[in-house]
This record gives structure tokens, sequence and C-alpha cells, in this order.
């Protein structure tokens, strides 16, 4: 059922009413962390086709995770507006390459690389080179191949554009950094070609034939620009050249576009992507309107103070003068200590962890935010020593899991039986009990409530949810203590935080020290009322400012 034009309109401030209501494009929004811009996109796009601006299934809605796509379509759903695409610019890609893959390219759809690790084990073995293939390793070959590949480099040219862009890759071995990337580039050139003979595409091809099936196929790129005719692009200063150019041949010569972004939460530029098109948005339209979400509603003034004073000490304080303000009531100053050692450092974290549980927060509130995977895992072990359950945010497949699976099953069957009493959530938490007390329990009740507090009426509506989910490999939030690295909390946040691991040597790392300044700001504005941050050894630059 479509909600009220007024509806969609209530409880927005000044700065979100003023986006919501600009329903023609072409629109340019800077939203800070915390301002509510997820509900600005969503408000606006429910605002448009309730105005008759535009079709739902018209609008297509682009952003960077499946999480975030599924909380977009979660709330357009709760705004009586269900048939809106909101996917990643993969996933949207993807869905157009196979529909049109028999009339384009004729034959099979190639296998599909969910991790590329495998291929460039074999490559290294194929490339016959002195890199070992361990975890980390394998992790920083694929990480420079998906840069390549969305810069359009190819391996022949690979070595060169490394050197010119200044490349750190970090190999263990006695290489010189030349060496090391002119081995990458033989490694990348082995791993291409074992892709073709085994027939098998990775997401940077994806884009890559999808953007050159419409460039080279007029009648493509026609149905495609009829089929969507009103785009929204989230986190757009993460957007690469090879996005922005599919974005280009998506919307044609139209300006029935929003992009939302925020350069001072540029983190990707390692992996190719830029915020120039966000700060030149203007100059491409130079008819845009452009908006400014400043007040803050997720954090306590403390911790936006200490944020916005991150980026003023280095002059990044937005290219767009932008600083946040807070409406929150006051709370604690964030939290600094040092240690001599990181496990020391890791130990004590883990200690006052366990004692925030103990005191009664709940542990799905809490967070540990590292710059790496490896500290996550030497946290991980700390926490299971104290019987604090805990989930490192990865690429595990949630929804390929047997029981998952066979909970799936059940509820699937249950979905088209009527509801005893007419309520539905307490015969899903029936059809659940053989299960126990799993996280993914805990975990698919918590996701029912609040589908059920939003005017979910049925165990369908429910299924279509979790299906969507695994669809886009975007599944629920699990029990426990949530690890992730600083990039992969982008987007998120939880009342309490812990920042472990700001030292010298760990943050910053690397040679782009505003890119890693601009990290440190993410992740302190993940955090609603706490934040604990903690160093071993020397303390990071980043942390003068508490001095």
């Amino acid at each position: 059922m479509a909600v009220d034009s007024k509806q969609i309109l209530t409880e927005l401030d000044a700065e979100q009413l003023a986006v919501v209501t600009a329903i023609r494009g072409p629109v340019c929004v800077i939203a800070g962390a915390g301002t509510g811009k997820t509900r600005v996109i969503t408000n606006r796009i429910a605002y448009a086709i309730n105005s008759g601006v535009t079709d739902p299934t018209k609008v297509l809605a682009l952003t960077f995770t499946a999480r975030a796509a599924g909380e977009m379509r979660a709330r357009l759903r709760a705004l009586g507006v269900p048939n809106v695409s909101a996917r990643t610019f993969h996933s949207a890609a993807i869905k157009q390459l196979l529909y049109f893959w028999p009339y384009a390219f004729g034959g099979q759809f190639p296998t599909l690389l969910t991790t590329k690790s495998g291929f460039v084990s074999q490559a290294i073995e194929r490339a016959e080179v002195a890199v070992p293939a361990q975890a980390a390793v394998l992790r920083e070959i694929a990480g420079e191949i998906e840069w390549a590949k969305v810069l359009e480099i190819s391996p022949e040219n690979y070595h060169e554009k490394a050197i010119e862009s200044n490349r750190l890759v970090k190999l263990p071995n006695n290489k010189s950094a030349s060496e090391n990337l002119g081995m990458i580039s033989q490694v990348y050139e082995a791993y291409e070609s074992l892709k073709r003979q085994e027939r098998t595409l990775d997401f940077e091809d994806v884009l890559l034939l999808t953007v050159g099936m419409l460039e080279e196929d007029r009648g493509v790129r026609e149905r495609i620009r009829d089929q969507y005719r009103y785009f929204t692009v989230d986190e757009y200063q993460d957007v690469s050249p090879l996005q922005q150019r599919l974005l280009n041949l998506w919307l044609g010569n139209r300006e029935e576009i929003c992009v939302v972004g925020d350069a001072a939460q540029t983190i990707y530029s390692f992996a190719g992507a830029t915020s120039n098109f966000l700060l030149n948005f203007k100059n491409r339209f130079p008819n845009a309107q452009v908006f400014r979400l400043s007040t803050g509603y997720r954090s306590t003034p403390e911790i936006i103070n200490t944020a916005n004073q991150i980026l003023r000490v280095a002059n990044l304080v937005s290219d767009h003068g932008i600083e946040l303000q807070s409406v929150n009531t006051h709370g604690e100053k964030p939290l600094v200590n040092g240690f001599s050692s990181a496990a020391d450092e890791i130990a004590y974290v883990a200690t006052e962890v366990k004692k925030q549980i103990d005191s009664g927060i709940d542990s799905s509130d809490i967070a540990i935010l590292a710059r790496t995977n490896a500290q996550l895992d030497q946290v991980k072990s700390a926490l299971n020593n104290l019987r604090v359950a805990s989930q490192i945010r990865s690429g595990e497949r949630f929804f390929e899991r047997v029981d998952v699976r066979d909970a799936m099953r059940l509820i699937r069957g249950a979905s088209v039986l009527p509801s005893e009493g007419g309520d539905w959530f307490a015969d899903l938490v029936s059809v659940l009990q053989p299960f126990g007390d799993a996280d993914y329990v805990t975990a698919f009740l918590r996701l029912a409530g609040s589908i059920k507090d939003n005017g979910g009426e049925n165990m369908r509506a429910f299924l279509r949810e979790i299906e969507d989910r695994a669809e886009q490999n975007n599944p629920p939030i699990l029990p426990g203590v949530t690890l992730s690295t600083l990039h992969g909390a982008k987007g998120l946040e939880w009342d309490h935080l812990y920042l472990i691991g700001i030292s010298e040597g760990v943050l910053p790392m690397g040679n782009d020290l505003n890119e890693e300044r601009r990290l440190f700001y993410v992740g302190v504005t993940r955090a609603k009322q706490r934040i604990h941050i903690t160093y071993a050894g020397k303390p990071s630059v980043f942390l003068e400012q508490f001095n």
C-alpha cells in the first residue's frame, strides 16, 4: 500500500526536505557521515513516484554493497514502493549481461568467479614466478588485478602503469618494488589466460563486457535505456572510471540522475575509485542542483568534534567545506590508550569488551575495527578465550550454509499456510524451533521482528526479504561482537566502538597519507555513543590531536 506523500515528507529536517523534494535531475548531494542519506535517497525516490515523475519500474538505484542495496529496498517497501530496482553496479550489470548474452554473444553464459584466490594461485604456478601462494599474497595480487581492470590497464601495460602510479605492493621476498610489479604483471597475464581457458569471468569482466555490449549494440543500448530512466547513485565518491563509463551508457543524454557522496569518505582510491566525478559533477551538469547534508544524527558531539578535527588538521574538511554538526546529547570523550605490544593491546580490548557485555550491553552493539584482517584474527582468538561470541565480517557465503538452506526450506513451506491466530511471527518462531539458538536463527528472528514492526503482514513478506538477500549475498546481522576492517565497516554503525592498532606503520599504511587519514575518519564516524582508540608501540601521527 502506497504511503501518502505527506508521510514521506514528515520528520525531515530542512536540508533533507530540500533534497527529497528536488525530484527532477540532475541533483548532487554532499552528505556527511550519519546525516541520514539513505533515508533521503529512498524518500526522494518514493516522493518522485508518488508525484508521478517516474514509474517504480523505471528507477535504478545504485550502490556499492549488497547490504546497502538491501536496506534501500527494505525502506522503499516500507514506503509502499516495492518494485524499485536497487542494486550494486555489478549486480545490475550481470543481470543485463545474463539477459542479453544469447543475443549479443551467443552460447552458454560463462562461469562467474566469486573469488579470485584460486585462479591467482594457479596463475602464480603457471607464470613460474618466485611468489609464495599465501592467503595475504593472493589478496594483494588479486587487488592489483582488480585495480588494473577497473582502469582498463592490460597485463602488457600493468608494469609501466603501476610504476607511474606508485603502486605499493608488499610481497614476502627480497625483491625490489619494480621486480615485484613485474612478477605481478606476469601473474596477471597468466590469470587472464587461465580464465579464457576455463571460460570464466570475474566481476570486472562483467562490467567490461556490459560496457562493450552497450557501446557496440545500439538495439541493446536502447532497450536498457528505455527500461531505466531515473537514476540514483549512492557513495558516488567511490565510483571507478569503469563504473562511470557504464553509468554514462545507461544514462545517455538524459539528466534524471541524483548522486550522493562525501569526498571526505573516499577510501578506495587504491582500488581505482575517485572522488573526481563527485567533485566535478557541476562541470558535467551546469544546471545541477547541489545540496549539503551536515546535521549529524548518528554520533555524540564529542565523537563528531573528533571526526571534524581529524580532517581539519590536514585541511581535509571536505572539498566542499562541510563540517558535521551533532544534534545529539553530549557523551563521553573518545578514550585513547597505548600499550607496549600488540598482544597487550588486544588482551586489554578483549577484556574491556567482556566487561561491557557482562554489564548488560548487547554484544551486537559492539564492534572492533582494525586496519588488517590479520589483526582481526588475533582479536577473535582473544575473545574466544574469554568465551565472547564474535563475527568477522568477511566474504563467507551465509546463504550457502547447509543449516541456513534447511531453515529457509521450512520457512518457504510454512509461508503458504495461513497463520494461526494471525500471528505469523509466532509461527516463524515455531518453524525455527528445531534449529535451537543457532546464530542464524537469532539473525532471522531479529530481521523478521524488524519487518513486522515496519508493516510486514505475513511470513511471505519475510520470505521475500531473505530470498532477496540470498540473491544479493546480503546476510542478516549475526549476533555477537562485530570484527571488521576499517574498509569493511563503511556504511555501518555501532553504539560502542573500538579502533585498534592506530599505531605508526599500521595506520597510516602505504604512501597515501590523506587516504589513510580519511580511513581513520570513516572509522571514527561509525561510533554512535562511545569510542575507544588503542595503539601499540609508537602512536599514529593521526593521534597527535589527542595529546
